[in-house]
């Protein structure tokens, strides 16, 4: 017998049905409640959906796990999958050309056009499909640390990874931001569990993300890819800073050091080292991806990271590896069903496999994220499988317009079968998939910026040296750091230098720590006949690649590239 003093024993299932889920019906309508005006006019059913705005965590959590089949891994981190798609869809990105952006946008291949009729077919189906949910995720936050220049996001989605993705990539509000939130800038329907109509004008498959810079929203259909939020979001800020605040906005990481709180930015693509050279014992992560160069210094725009997991282990980067707790999500990554413990080394669903976690996981992050100073050094990262760069060279103005607009590194072979040599990547700005206006206006401010504030620019090879790939071997990375410590410390600066033939580059004669034969690549190959081969055949892959810019630059720009004779 139960005496009426006591609780009858219940699942925790139906426990949460009667006690915790009625509140968390009630905590979330009131909260929304201001908004409703706004849901109602966007088409929204508030008489059939439940609106969950900016649910904790936990909730979250549990939602995925009920509703999602997530489950959680050995160190807590929630695990979920995105279904067919596992990476970005660029074929598939649209931006409406309206009045207000068609002057600014550089249309081709990464910007394709969309008309204004198609956008308002794709937002309206991606409503009426996010009406048929019974839960229907809101999340509310912020992009860019900097007050002065960030903007208010809204992410409206029908699955609980989705909204703790981006609650881990946007930046939090507090409990006061939140209730003073207001009309966001920006808004994103993502609706991606629902294909898009391919026989609707301008789509091309069943996928498709778009963006309306004249009503400030994205719309998303046909994937389920989380990756697809954080890129909108940051070409919407690779749209808005430079046209609307006059700021520069840049795919790069950034950290500040601790005794004299110098700002170092890194660009580089895919492998090149940028998160692992940015991650330093003596100095604080602004962040590992996305930031704005502003008047007053520097901010991050995101609030978390996105790092990738392949390979992923303590020894070779802990604090990506210890940041896989509770809160974070792991996506894509294969786990052992009986311990739950995430195998990393496994890519039987994909090799982009990926965490999502606040950036305050990684211990020396720097809160808030952002310096009132201007950066001191510039460090463009290249991995060059060609053997032919040097690990180090000091770039002039013209030079460093030149590579940023280039944007070069190289695949290396055996990626694909039938692959035999190198293959060399062009991403202009270090950002091609994601630019947004013409790369010579980013070049622009960027030269702007390192004159006024007199900003050193280095170039650092972590590719091959001593040969091409095959036969040299990659530059051992206590070398790469020995270099960029000594940008850091200004030892570099002091060095003396000679002129590296074919691309023009100053190379440092000497740095203490590193073989004088690696840091001049003619004295590391053997075969010298071989090495001018080389030499040659990469530089007129530059010329070709540069050609698509040549003619909007300044004669010093072009003639600041490598020059086959």
């Amino acid at each position: 017998m139960v005496h009426p003093h006591q609780t009858p024993y219940v699942t925790p299932h139906i426990l949460h049905k009667n006690y915790a889920q009625a509140f968390d019906n009630e905590f979330h309508s009131n909260l929304i409640g201001r908004d409703l005006e706004y849901f109602s006019q966007a088409g929204f059913d508030m008489d059939r959906i439940q609106l969950k705005r900016n649910a904790p965590v936990a909730q979250l959590y549990e939602d995925a796990i009920r509703n999602e089949g997530a489950i959680i891994s050995s160190s807590g981190a929630l695990i979920n999958f995105s279904g067919k798609k596992t990476g970005r869809s660029p074929k598939d990105k649209r931006i409406v050309y309206e009045e207000t952006s068609k002057d600014d946008i550089w249309w081709g291949s990464v910007n394709i056009k969309m008309d204004e009729h198609t956008f308002e077919i794709n937002r309206e189906r991606a409503i009426d499909y996010l009406n048929t949910r019974d839960n229907v995720y809101v999340f509310d936050g912020f992009a860019g640390w900097d007050p002065k220049y960030r903007i208010k996001v809204r992410v409206i989605c029908a699955r609980a990874y989705h909204a703790l993705f981006m609650n881990n990539m946007l930046i939090r509000p507090t409990e006061e931001e939140l209730a003073s939130f207001g009309e966001p800038d920006f808004i994103i329907y993502n609706a991606g569990q629902f294909p898009a109509n391919r026989f609707t004008k301008g789509m091309s498959s069943t996928t498709s993300v778009e963006i309306n810079f004249k009503r400030m929203e994205m719309v998303i259909l046909g994937t389920e890819y989380a990756g697809e939020m954080k890129k909108g979001v940051f070409s919407v800020m690779h749209y808005l800073q430079p046209v609307k605040f006059g700021q520069l906005s840049l795919h790069s990481s950034a950290n500040v050091g601790m005794e004299k709180g110098d700002v170092t930015l890194f660009f580089g693509l895919s492998g090149t080292g940028k998160t692992t050279l940015s991650a330093d014992p003596n100095r604080l992560l602004i962040g590992d991806d996305e930031h704005v160069w502003s008047d007053t210094g520097v901010f991050n725009i995101e609030g978390g990271c996105y790092a990738k997991c392949i390979n992923l282990s303590s020894e070779k980067e802990p604090e990506i590896f210890n940041a896989i707790r509770f809160g974070s999500i792991l996506e894509n990554v294969v786990y052992n069903p009986a311990s739950r413990i995430p195998d990393y080394d496994d890519v039987g669903i994909t090799e982009n496999t990926r965490c999502a976690y606040p950036i305050e996981y990684i211990p020396n992050a720097k809160i808030p994220c952002m310096v009132d100073r201007q950066p001191s050094n510039i460090i463009m990262l290249t991995c060059d499988a060609f053997g032919v760069l040097p690990p180090v060279s000091k770039l002039s103005p013209d030079q460093a317009s030149y590579h940023f607009l280039a944007g070069y590194t190289s695949k290396t072979p055996g990626t694909e079968d039938g692959v035999l040599e190198p293959i060399p990547t062009f991403s202009t700005c270090y950002s091609a998939p994601f630019i947004v206006l013409h790369p010579g206006r980013y070049a622009e401010m960027l030269a702007e910026r390192m004159s006024k504030h007199n900003v050193s620019c280095w170039l650092i090879n972590t590719g091959w040296t001593g040969g091409k790939f095959g036969t040299g071997k990659r530059c051992p990375l206590k070398y790469t750091r020995r270099i960029v410590d000594a940008v850091h410390s200004g030892e570099l600066l002091d060095s003396e230098f000679e002129t590296f033939g074919g691309f023009g580059l100053q190379i440092p004669t000497a740095v203490e720590g590193v073989p004088r034969e690696v840091l001049n690549p003619r004295l590391a190959w053997a075969d010298k006949e071989a090495f001018e081969r080389e030499v040659r055949k990469l530089a007129g892959m530059f010329q070709k690649a540069f050609k698509l810019y040549e003619s909007d630059v300044q004669e010093s720009v072009r003639l600041a590239g490598p020059r086959v004779d």
